[in-house]
């Protein structure tokens, strides 16, 4: 236990060591809420994946890099089923005053839904400063865009590789449109960069899969309509 508990956080070092010689500007960190989970995934404990975190804090900062913190399985779980807030909001704390600038609470097997993103909120308000709060949903249960949109009543992007029925992300387009631009929500994001970039589609294509956002496959097929429009001049 002790020879590949070592071998991961190691494996894990030089990840880290790779990012940075890579020019990584910002790393990220992270640590489950679920002890089942954690021990299944790192074959270590809460505790000890909290030590890691600590060290790549330490490390990062040494180096005055700003490190966020995730925090998988935030009242769900593939091995536990459900998760006390009382352990995400020990876990964001633990990550918090280590010096992580973000805590993203990850919904790991899409389980949350807006009548429960209040309790999400309320477990974490009170040791984590709201302006340090990020989310990550899946859409597994189709419920991601109707959590986002409560998360910003309450407050004001790849599948996840260890279980593969938990696969389902919101889709970057179908979030702009429905929640963000509609809502009146500003961002920083360029539509008619990202669409430039047709890497949501690309990904469909190359995957064989059709995208289940409505937005872009609306917008696929005006692209391909331009594309060959112009292709005849």
């Amino acid at each position: 236990m002790t020879y590949k508990l070592l071998m991961f956080f190691n494996a894990l070092f030089q990840g880290f060591d790779a990012s940075i010689a890579a020019g990584a500007k910002d790393v990220r960190t992270a640590a489950s809420a679920s002890e089942s989970f954690s021990m299944s995934k790192t074959k270590s404990s809460i505790e000890d994946s909290l030590t890691h975190c600590f060290d790549v804090i330490s490390t990062a900062r040494e180096l005055s890099i700003p490190v966020g913190g995730y925090i998988s399985c935030v009242m769900g779980c593939p091995v536990e089923v459900m998760v006390p807030p009382s352990k995400f909001a020990y876990v964001g704390k633990q990550l918090c005053d280590m010096g992580c600038h973000e805590i993203s609470l990850g919904d790991t097997t899409g389980v949350v839904t807006p009548g429960t993103v209040i309790q999400m909120f309320e477990a974490v308000l009170d040791v984590v400063p709201i302006d340090k709060l990020a989310v990550h949903f899946h859409d597994t249960y189709g419920q991601a865009l109707s959590n986002i949109l409560a998360c910003l009543q309450v407050s004001g992007l790849g599948g996840y590789p260890f279980n593969p029925e938990f696969h389902q992300e919101m889709w970057p387009l179908r979030m702009l449109f429905t929640c963000l631009m509609d809502f009146g929500v500003k961002t920083s994001v360029d539509l008619e960069k990202l669409m430039s970039a047709l890497l949501e589609i690309f990904i469909c294509e190359h995957l064989g899969r059709t995208s289940s956002s409505k937005a872009t496959v609306v917008l696929s097929l005006q692209a391909k309509s331009f594309i060959l429009s112009t292709s005849y001049h």
